[in-house]
This record gives C-alpha cells, sequence and structure tokens, in this order.
C-alpha cells in the first residue's frame, strides 16, 4: 500500500502540470466525442478530428513518462491481488446462510428448471442442461414459441415443486422469482443468458452454467430483496430515458451499435426530436424535470469508483439505488468523464446517487422503460418500492456467493480501513 502512495504522491508532485495537461486531454476526447454520438455529418468529423488530438496528446504523456506509469500500474497491479486475496478469503465478507434449511432440503426436494434455449446465443443448448439436469434429479421445462415462463413457473408449483430455476436472461429470472416469491418457494438462478447480471451480483460463476444447478442439491439459502415498479417486479434494475428509448427500437437486439447511432442525435442533438420529460424529487426535495437517465435498481449500483463497477455491494439492504444523470451539453459530458476518469463522480453535479425504500416518477405521456434489459412501456405514475427479503435464493455451497463491489478494493479510507482490520485478525465487513 505504502509504494502506491509514494508513486502517486513522487508522480503528482514532480509532474503537476503534465498531469494537468493528461487530464485536459482526457476532457477535450469527450468534448469532442459528445459531437460524434450527437451530431451528423460536418459537425461529427469535426468531433473525429478532435478525439485524434485529444488521444495523439495522451499518446505523447504516456511516451515521455512510460517509467513512471508502468511503475505505478505494477504496484496497483500489485496492491489489488494481495487486496482482493485477503478479502475474498476473509470469512466475514460471505453472506449469511441457513445451514438447518440445507441439511433437511437437500432430500426433500423437488427441483423444476425452466429452460430457454434461445437465451444466450443458445448457451442452454451447448452446455445440455436438459441432460444434466435429468442427472440431478431436476425436472427439466424447456420453452416453446408461444409459451409463458411465468405461466410454467406457476403450474410447476401447482405440481408440487418448492425449487424452482430458471435458465435464461434476466428478464425471465424476474418472471420466476416473481412466482417463487408469490408461494414462497425458493429459486435458483443458471446463468444461461447473455449478461447474467443477477448471476453476477449472487455471486455465481458466470461461466459455469451446469455447476449452478449444484443449487438444487448441495446449496446455501439465503433472502434478498426484490423490487417493483407499478405492478412490474425486477431483480435488477429498471431504466428511464435514453437506454429505455433505444431498447423499444424492433432493431436494437440485431444491430445495437446501429440503433445507437441512428437515435442518439434525436434524442440528445440541437433538434431534438423528442424530450425525456421524466419529473421526480431529489433527496434534497428539489425538482427534476430534465434527466437525461435515470436508474432505479434493487439495492445501490457501486458507480464512482472503478473497483466492482456496475455491480450491488449487497442484495439484502432493503432499499431502492437511484441513479440520475443531467447532460444538456457537450461540457456535461466532458466534465462526467474527466471526473470519472480521476474517480471523482460526485464532484459532477449533474449526477446524484442516493438510497431510498420508495421512488415515484411522472410524466405527461406512457414512460418507456428497460426493465432488467427488457422493453416495457408503463402508465405514469410510476411508483418504485423495495421488496425486502421477498425472494429465497439458492447458490451453489462452491459458489462464491459475493459481488464483484463486494470484492473490490481501492485506495479509498473506507477500504484501507477495512484491510487493517483484516490484517489485525478483527475482520468486520461492513457497507458504506
Amino acid at each position: 500500500m505504502a509504494s502506491v502512495f509514494l508513486l502517486i504522491f513522487a508522480g503528482v508532485t514532480r509532474e503537476t502540470g503534465a498531469v494537468f495537461f493528461a487530464f485536459a486531454f482526457v476532457f477535450l476526447a469527450a468534448f469532442a466525442g459528445w459531437f460524434v454520438l450527437t451530431r451528423r455529418r460536418f459537425k461529427r468529423a469535426l468531433g473525429i478530428v478532435g478525439i485524434i488530438v485529444a488521444f495523439s496528446g495522451l499518446a505523447g504523456f504516456v511516451q515521455h513518462h512510460y517509467l513512471l506509469l508502468g511503475m505505478l500500474f505494477a504496484a496497483i497491479a500489485v496492491f489489488g491481488f494481495t487486496a482482493r486475496y485477503a478479502v475474498r478469503h476473509d470469512a466475514a465478507l460471505r453472506p449469511e446462510v441457513d445451514q438447518t434449511r440445507r441439511r433437511t432440503r437437500r432430500s426433500t426436494c423437488k427441483g423444476v428448471l425452466i429452460i430457454n434455449p434461445k437465451s444466450g446465443d443458445g448457451k442452454a443448448e451447448r452446455w445440455e442442461l436438459s441432460d444434466e439436469a435429468v442427472k440431478r434429479g431436476i425436472e427439466p421445462v424447456v420453452l416453446r414459441p408461444g409459451d409463458d415462463v411465468a405461466e410454467l413457473a406457476e403450474l410447476a408449483v401447482e405440481d408440487g415443486a418448492n425449487v424452482i430455476g430458471m435458465a435464461g436472461g434476466d428478464g425471465s429470472q424476474a418472471l420466476v422469482a416473481t412466482v417463487a416469491m408469490r408461494h414462497q418457494v425458493a429459486h435458483v438462478c443458471v446463468p444461461a443468458g447473455t449478461r447474467n447480471h443477477f448471476a453476477l451480483d449472487l455471486g455465481l460463476d458466470r461461466n459455469d452454467v451446469v455447476g449452478a444447478l449444484d443449487a438444487f442439491t448441495d446449496g446455501v439459502e439465503r433472502r434478498i430483496d426484490l423490487a417493483r415498479v407499478n405492478e412490474q417486479v425486477f431483480v435488477n434494475n429498471a431504466s428511464l430515458g435514453l437506454y429505455a428509448n433505444v431498447v423499444q427500437s424492433d432493431a436494437y437486439r440485431t444491430a445495437k451499435l446501429r440503433t445507437w447511432n441512428r437515435l442518439l442525435p434525436r434524442m440528445l442533438g440541437p433538434n431534438r426530436a423528442e424530450t425525456m420529460n421524466l419529473q421526480f424529487r431529489g433527496p434534497d426535495g428539489r425538482s427534476w424535470a430534465d434527466a437525461a437517465l435515470v436508474v432505479v435498481s434493487n439495492n445501490a449500483y457501486q458507480v464512482r469508483r472503478l473497483g466492482g463497477i456496475g455491480s450491488r455491494y449487497r442484495m439484502d439492504g432493503g432499499q431502492l439505488g437511484i441513479v440520475v444523470t443531467r447532460i444538456r451539453r457537450a461540457i456535461d459530458f466532458a466534465q462526467l468523464v474527466t471526473f470519472g476518469s480521476a474517480g471523482q463522480h460526485k464532484r459532477f453535479r449533474g449526477l446524484r446517487q442516493w438510497a431510498a425504500l420508495e421512488f415515484e416518477v411522472d410524466s405527461d405521456r406512457p414512460v418507456a422503460v428497460g426493465l432488467d434489459g427488457e422493453a416495457f412501456v408503463l402508465t405514469p405514475p410510476l411508483r418504485f418500492v423495495s421488496l425486502p427479503g421477498a425472494l429465497r435464493v439458492r447458490i451453489p455451497k462452491h459458489a462464491r456467493g459475493v459481488s464483484p463491489a463486494g470484492l473490490a478494493v481501492t485506495l479509498t479510507r473506507r477500504d484501507l480501513r477495512r484491510l487493517i482490520r483484516i490484517a489485525a485478525g478483527r475482520s468486520r465487513h461492513t457497507i458504506i
């Protein structure tokens, strides 16, 4: 730890001017990038020129300071490896599980696994999940065109299933989790989708699809939260604004980059054909009406530091995580990127993050919502609520059980205190 601090201090104090120009080039790259993303033809070409200039400047900075940067990156890598090792083996980090339930239910488990064979580009078929389920005494139910996931889950419960698994994407996980919550049966997440964010935050190995089936026969159980907007339950997040409007496009599934390229100028350019018109109050009571992006999550995402960014510290905090961003001009976007590259997102005034038990968004028109990656259009007002401890979830005994945000260690006072406690044998995992 000391070597990292010394290298950072030495580099910044000796090369203050160079560091300033490095961040200036980052600012220029983001500023020019705004025009590439939101303009067409001539202004987009000017933005490309700006990006080339900015990256040329950054390349020059790296060339003249390659030795210091190399030593710094090496020190940070060593710090990250050793710190993650310490945290990974910290017993206090692991979530509490009911060992009694695990022992008594192994022999009485009647498990059903619903499989989406098309999810994740056919991941379930490649891993032969149906056959693997049968080997473990789990009844596989393979989706066919026109089948309703929630209806199949309901039928499984009516037939006596007390553990229901879903092999598919996060949208399907939410549907099965809703049924499991309603009937108070256990849920098993099998990461057979494309991104599997739910599995990631449960601490599952997303590359071990077959290994996730061990949750049925040799798993540990705990309770986690769900969240709801109006009548729709979600496991990860609900996105309003830019992303939600883009995923409404029929072309998004097959041509994601082309769809963003076509729609961003229309939504953020000077002649905006449509506005978000999302009305809500922030934690200070002030009204917002011009947010470009609103994300309401089932527990808060880590967005302010690179370590574990985009995952949640925990799934049982009993709160909604709310992140809102206001980006009106190129300078706003440039400030966000520049502060973010320095790990100082909170200094950007157009970004706010807070936690709450409830949250309400209003609008004068139906609102496009990206719900666990699926496209919906909901009637306002949108009322978000946390559902603490609503879901019994099972994970394999061999799974890590901790999200990347929970394992992440960065050069902050919070994490340094955490490492000192571990080294002193007084480990106490706290979530802030």
